[in-house]
C-alpha cells in the first residue's frame, strides 16, 4: 500500500533567468576564443552545440525535484525495521569552484519507521544532487536531509567518497587523493553500535575518522 509523505518544501533551485540555447552556445564560442583558438574553424564549428548538450546531461538535477522523487513510499513491509543500505552508488558531479568533475560513490542507509522507498529512488536521489554544481560536503547533507525529511525514519546515514579533478588535474596535482564525508542522523548519530554496523557494511571498519557533516 502506497502512502504519501508529509508536505516538505522542495530543494530544487532553479536559476532565476535561464539563458536560451543560443546564448549558451555563444558563451562557449567566447571561451574558445579566450583559450586562443578559432570557434569558426572546421573542427570547432559544432563544439558549442555539443558542449551545451553535454551540459544538459551534466546539470539535469536542476530540473528535478528530489522530494517528488521520494514521494511514493510503501508501508506493507511485514514489520521490517532493520537497516536498509545501498552501497557503491557511483556518481559524477562538477565542482562549483572550477566546474571540473567530481567522481565518486555514495553509500546511503536508513532505519525505516513504517515506510520504505523503492531502492532505485535512493540512487536517483544521489544523481539529482550530483547533477548540479556542487561541493561534496553540501551534497552529503542534501541527500541525508531530504531522505530524513520525506521518510521520517529512525535514522539516516550517508557516506560519500570522491576524487576531485580540481585537485588532480590542476592546482596541487594530487592524483589518487580521495575525500570522504558523512552525515549521520537519528539512531546513526546517537547509537554507536548502529553506526558501527553501517560502517562495517560499507567496508569502513577500522578506517580513519570521517568528515561528519
Amino acid at each position: 500500500m502506497a502512502s504519501n509523505p508529509p508536505d516538505t518544501s522542495s530543494r530544487t533551485s532553479e536559476p532565476s533567468a535561464r539563458p536560451d540555447r543560443e546564448a549558451a552556445e555563444d558563451a562557449v564560442r567566447t571561451l574558445i576564443r579566450w583559450a586562443g583558438d578559432d570557434p569558426d574553424r572546421e573542427g570547432l564549428l559544432d563544439t558549442p552545440a555539443r558542449v551545451v548538450r553535454s551540459y544538459e546531461e551534466f546539470f539535469a538535477g536542476y530540473l528535478e525535484d528530489p522530494v517528488q522523487t521520494l514521494s511514493r513510499t510503501f508501508s506493507e513491509v511485514e514489520g521490517y525495521d532493520e537497516m536498509i543500505v545501498m552501497t557503491d552508488i557511483r556518481f559524477e558531479s562538477h565542482c562549483e569552484h572550477h566546474m571540473v568533475p567530481i567522481i565518486g560513490k555514495a553509500h546511503v542507509a536508513y532505519l525505516p519507521d513504517r515506510r520504505v522507498v523503492g531502492i532505485s529512488k535512493l540512487a536517483r536521489l544521489v544523481d539529482i544532487y550530483a547533477k548540479r554544481l556542487q561541493i561534496q560536503e553540501r551534497m552529503t547533507v542534501q541527500i541525508a536531509d531530504t531522505l530524513n525529511d520525506v521518510l521520517q525514519p529512525k535514522g539516516v546515514a550517508v557516506v560519500i567518497e570522491a576524487s576531485h579533478q580540481c585537485m588532480s588535474t590542476r592546482g596541487v596535482h594530487k592524483v589518487g587523493a580521495a575525500m570522504v564525508t558523512s552525515r549521520m542522523l537519528g539512531a546513526f548519530r546517537s547509537d554507536s553500535s548502529t553506526r558501527r554496523e553501517f560502517l562495517a557494511m560499507i567496508g569502513r571498519t577500522g578506517a580513519g575518522p570521517l568528515s561528519n557533516t
